[in-house]
């Protein structure tokens, strides 16, 4: 990776690189698009339950073979949540046993933070495999990839089998944190329809806020990750632009002035602390969220949404135009 923080000296950590956007070189397997978010859950009714009363439209429940299950938010920008529950404890202990890095990886930020948060930042790929071996070769592979198939329903109940392959990586003093990438190997023609249609107004995820007491210690993990390709505006936040929107690695002070909050990352390391979403109708939220009697606030125009049982993160609400 000619030119990439990864080049230019050992291990991840102070290195700054500024990248014009067309001067970034992903890979043939990145197609540069935020593909989901994981947000463990205890109890996937709590999080439908949770997320409705947001205004989100859930997806039926979906399980996995071995042994978690979710039911995702769908968005017209091609992302998605991905609420993520342990529904049948025994395949998942088994799964966990034969090293399948998926649960592993929840087991681990299970046990860290508990059963509600927001674990992993997923991105897109053609290419799994050579995801793999990148992220081998850049010493940030957090374990095998991941082959599997599940069935898949679409919203007029219709049923076929999809199948993914999914390669890891995570940074070091993670803190039960990881990234992955997903390859869609055989996805069902059928559309997600009323799916990606929500009460709230939501159509997509404009930013994805990730803390770190030294951002630059990261710096060099989301190259290798990605592709290459962040920038450092004069905030001296990370950013890292995608398809569908970016990652922000910013710091707590700047986090609190952004977004009226206080957030220490665990031994002031790394932390995923926030999905901020596009949405059409900030008043028609409001009033929607009032309805439903959830608790939220406002800071600089957004509206904010703190952390619930089936919400494992800081939900923020933009005005975007339609």
């Amino acid at each position: 990776m000619p030119g990439s923080a990864l080049a230019k000296r050992p291990g991840f950590g102070h290195m700054r690189c500024m990248v014009s956007e067309d001067k970034m070189r992903f890979p043939r397997s990145i197609d540069r698009s935020l593909d989901h978010c994981v947000l463990p859950t205890a109890d996937l009714a709590v999080a439908r339950g949770r997320l409705e009363a947001l205004g989100f439209t859930v997806a039926a429940d979906a399980a996995h073979p071995f042994g978690t299950g979710n039911c995702c938010v769908f968005f017209a920008d091609g992302s998605y949540l991905e609420p993520l529950s342990r529904v049948a404890p025994q395949a998942a202990r088994k799964a966990e046993s034969a090293g399948n890095v998926f649960v592993q990886r929840d087991s681990v930020f299970r046990k860290q933070f508990g059963d509600e948060g927001f674990s992993a930042v997923v991105l897109g790929t053609t290419d799994a495999d050579e995801d793999h071996a990148r992220f081998a070769g850049a010493g940030i592979s957090a374990g095998s990839p991941l082959s599997f198939s599940r069935p898949f329903r679409d919203v007029d109940g219709r049923e076929a089998t999809a199948s993914f392959r999914l390669a890891f990586a995570a940074p070091e003093n993670a803190n039960g944190h990881f990234f992955f990438t997903c390859q869609r190997v055989n996805l069902p023609a059928a559309g997600r329809g009323a799916l990606e249609t929500h009460a709230n107004g939501v159509t997509g995820t404009a930013r994805i806020v990730m803390l770190a007491a030294a951002p630059d210690d990261y710096a060099g993990f989301l190259d290798a990750f990605s592709g290459e390709g962040h920038q450092i505006p004069a905030t001296e936040e990370i950013v890292l632009k995608l398809a569908n929107g970016e990652l922000t690695l910013i710091t707590p002070d700047i986090y609190k002035t952004r977004y009226g909050l206080d957030r220490v990352p665990a031994s002031g390391r790394f932390d995923l602390a926030a999905i901020v979403f596009q949405c059409l109708d900030l008043a028609g939220l409001r009033d929607h969220l009032k309805v439903r009697q959830v608790l939220f606030a406002e800071h600089d125009g957004a509206v904010i949404v703190p952390p619930a049982a089936g919400q494992g993160a800081v939900f923020v609400f933009e005005e975007s135009s339609p």
